[in-house]
Protein backbone atom coordinates (compact mmCIF):
# COMPACT_ATOMS: atom_id res chain seq x y z
CA UNK A 1 0.00 0.00 0.00
CA UNK A 2 1.52 2.82 -1.17
CA UNK A 3 2.08 6.39 2.13
CA UNK A 4 -0.45 8.91 1.36
CA UNK A 5 1.68 12.25 0.19
CA UNK A 6 0.93 14.95 2.36
CA UNK A 7 1.65 18.84 1.23
CA UNK A 8 3.16 20.42 4.20
CA UNK A 9 3.72 23.62 2.94
CA UNK A 10 -0.26 24.22 2.61
CA UNK A 11 -0.36 22.82 6.18
CA UNK A 12 1.96 25.32 7.83
CA UNK A 13 0.72 27.71 9.77
CA UNK A 14 2.68 30.98 7.50
CA UNK A 15 0.98 33.59 5.74
CA UNK A 16 2.14 34.73 2.49
CA UNK A 17 2.01 38.38 1.83
CA UNK A 18 2.12 38.89 -2.05
CA UNK A 19 3.34 42.58 -2.60
CA UNK A 20 1.56 42.88 -6.07
CA UNK A 21 -1.64 43.50 -4.25
CA UNK A 22 -0.43 46.73 -3.17
CA UNK A 23 0.03 47.82 -7.49
CA UNK A 24 -2.46 50.14 -8.06
CA UNK A 25 -4.87 48.63 -10.34
CA UNK A 26 -5.46 51.98 -12.17
CA UNK A 27 -3.42 53.38 -14.53
CA UNK A 28 -1.13 56.69 -14.04
CA UNK A 29 -1.66 59.48 -16.04
CA UNK A 30 0.95 62.11 -16.03
CA UNK A 31 1.08 65.56 -16.74
CA UNK A 32 3.91 67.10 -18.23
CA UNK A 33 4.65 70.87 -17.70
CA UNK A 34 7.25 70.76 -20.22
CA UNK A 35 4.43 71.67 -23.57
CA UNK A 36 3.31 74.52 -20.98
CA UNK A 37 6.67 76.04 -21.30
CA UNK A 38 8.15 78.67 -23.69
CA UNK A 39 10.72 76.98 -26.26
CA UNK A 40 9.89 73.89 -23.17
CA UNK A 41 12.37 75.61 -21.40
CA UNK A 42 11.23 78.62 -19.55
CA UNK A 43 8.03 79.25 -17.92
CA UNK A 44 6.64 82.93 -18.63
CA UNK A 45 4.18 83.02 -16.04
CA UNK A 46 1.01 84.76 -18.45
CA UNK A 47 1.65 82.37 -21.03
CA UNK A 48 1.60 79.49 -18.65
CA UNK A 49 -1.68 80.70 -16.56
CA UNK A 50 -3.16 81.32 -20.34
CA UNK A 51 -2.02 77.43 -21.34
CA UNK A 52 -3.47 75.77 -18.07
CA UNK A 53 -6.84 77.76 -18.86
CA UNK A 54 -6.84 76.66 -22.67
CA UNK A 55 -6.51 72.63 -21.03
CA UNK A 56 -9.19 70.10 -21.26
CA UNK A 57 -9.25 69.04 -17.28
CA UNK A 58 -11.96 66.40 -18.22
CA UNK A 59 -9.79 63.90 -19.65
CA UNK A 60 -8.05 63.38 -16.13
CA UNK A 61 -11.08 62.72 -14.10
CA UNK A 62 -11.64 60.15 -11.68
CA UNK A 63 -7.25 59.47 -12.97
CA UNK A 64 -4.51 59.21 -10.82
CA UNK A 65 -2.09 62.05 -11.98
CA UNK A 66 1.55 62.59 -11.61
CA UNK A 67 2.64 66.40 -12.14
CA UNK A 68 6.53 66.84 -13.00
CA UNK A 69 8.70 68.51 -15.86
CA UNK A 70 10.59 66.55 -18.35
CA UNK A 71 12.27 69.59 -19.29
CA UNK A 72 15.35 70.48 -17.26
CA UNK A 73 13.90 74.21 -16.71
CA UNK A 74 13.38 75.60 -13.26
CA UNK A 75 9.85 75.38 -12.60
CA UNK A 76 8.45 77.04 -9.08
CA UNK A 77 6.95 76.10 -6.77
CA UNK A 78 3.68 78.12 -7.93
CA UNK A 79 3.56 76.19 -10.63
CA UNK A 80 2.67 72.75 -9.21
CA UNK A 81 0.47 74.31 -6.82
CA UNK A 82 -1.70 76.00 -10.28
CA UNK A 83 -1.63 73.06 -12.06
CA UNK A 84 -2.97 70.95 -8.82
CA UNK A 85 -6.00 73.44 -8.38
CA UNK A 86 -6.92 73.00 -12.07
CA UNK A 87 -6.47 69.26 -11.39
CA UNK A 88 -7.82 68.61 -8.15
CA UNK A 89 -11.91 69.02 -9.33
CA UNK A 90 -11.31 66.16 -11.75
CA UNK A 91 -8.78 64.00 -10.75
CA UNK A 92 -9.05 60.80 -7.96
CA UNK A 93 -5.40 61.50 -6.84
CA UNK A 94 -2.72 64.05 -7.61
CA UNK A 95 0.65 63.24 -6.48
CA UNK A 96 4.00 64.80 -7.60
CA UNK A 97 6.65 62.82 -9.77
CA UNK A 98 6.73 60.85 -13.11
CA UNK A 99 4.96 57.42 -13.64
CA UNK A 100 7.76 55.31 -11.36
CA UNK A 101 8.11 58.18 -7.99
CA UNK A 102 4.04 57.83 -8.60
CA UNK A 103 3.92 54.33 -8.19
CA UNK A 104 6.19 54.28 -4.99
CA UNK A 105 4.36 56.68 -3.59
CA UNK A 106 0.97 54.79 -4.48
CA UNK A 107 2.61 51.28 -3.24
CA UNK A 108 3.92 52.44 -0.28
CA UNK A 109 0.95 54.46 1.09
CA UNK A 110 -0.84 51.14 0.74
CA UNK A 111 1.42 49.34 2.51
CA UNK A 112 1.44 52.05 4.99
CA UNK A 113 -2.31 51.42 5.34
CA UNK A 114 -2.10 47.61 6.55
CA UNK A 115 -2.91 47.02 10.31
CA UNK A 116 0.61 45.45 11.84
CA UNK A 117 -1.69 43.93 14.53
CA UNK A 118 -2.69 41.35 12.14
CA UNK A 119 0.72 39.93 11.41
CA UNK A 120 1.00 39.53 15.10
CA UNK A 121 3.19 36.80 16.40
CA UNK A 122 2.51 35.35 12.76
CA UNK A 123 4.80 33.60 10.49
CA UNK A 124 5.00 35.73 6.95
CA UNK A 125 6.31 35.06 4.00
CA UNK A 126 6.98 37.62 1.79
CA UNK A 127 6.25 36.64 -1.91
CA UNK A 128 9.40 36.72 -3.55
CA UNK A 129 7.99 36.42 -7.69
CA UNK A 130 5.47 37.82 -9.48
CA UNK A 131 4.22 39.20 -12.62
CA UNK A 132 5.11 42.62 -11.98
CA UNK A 133 8.02 44.08 -11.13
CA UNK A 134 8.02 45.56 -7.45
CA UNK A 135 10.83 48.05 -6.75
CA UNK A 136 12.92 47.60 -3.81
CA UNK A 137 11.63 49.96 -1.78
CA UNK A 138 8.31 48.13 -1.01
CA UNK A 139 10.64 44.94 0.15
CA UNK A 140 12.15 47.31 3.04
CA UNK A 141 8.52 49.04 3.31
CA UNK A 142 6.87 46.35 4.46
CA UNK A 143 9.86 44.72 6.46
CA UNK A 144 9.73 47.94 8.77
CA UNK A 145 5.63 47.13 9.10
CA UNK A 146 6.16 43.88 9.93
CA UNK A 147 9.93 43.28 12.33
CA UNK A 148 8.22 45.42 15.44
CA UNK A 149 4.98 42.83 15.25
CA UNK A 150 5.90 39.24 13.23
CA UNK A 151 7.12 35.80 15.21
CA UNK A 152 9.40 35.82 11.86
CA UNK A 153 9.50 36.98 8.58
CA UNK A 154 10.89 35.49 5.55
CA UNK A 155 11.26 36.00 1.56
CA UNK A 156 10.60 34.39 -1.08
CA UNK A 157 8.06 31.13 -1.29
CA UNK A 158 6.34 28.99 0.75
CA UNK A 159 8.67 26.20 -0.32
CA UNK A 160 11.56 27.73 -0.42
CA UNK A 161 12.21 30.76 1.78
CA UNK A 162 14.87 33.23 2.92
CA UNK A 163 14.94 33.69 6.48
CA UNK A 164 14.56 37.76 7.06
CA UNK A 165 13.74 38.01 10.41
CA UNK A 166 12.84 35.61 13.26
CA UNK A 167 11.45 37.18 16.93
CA UNK A 168 13.17 36.48 19.96
CA UNK A 169 12.28 34.26 22.35
CA UNK A 170 10.81 34.80 25.54
CA UNK A 171 14.64 34.00 27.17
CA UNK A 172 16.83 35.05 24.16
CA UNK A 173 17.44 38.11 21.93
CA UNK A 174 16.88 38.81 18.67
CA UNK A 175 19.05 37.71 15.69
CA UNK A 176 18.48 39.65 12.72
CA UNK A 177 19.39 36.25 10.76
CA UNK A 178 18.65 33.67 12.78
Amino acid sequence: MAEEIINKVSQSTLLTLDLEAFYPTNPIRIFDLKPFLFMELILKEKDFRAALLSADWSQYRDETVGIYCSADAVIPVWAYMLVTSYLQPFAKDILMGDEQAVLRQLITHRIQQLNPAEYKDKRVVVKGCGDKKIGDFAYLEITKLLRPVAKSIMYGEPCSTVPIYKAPSKAGSALPHD
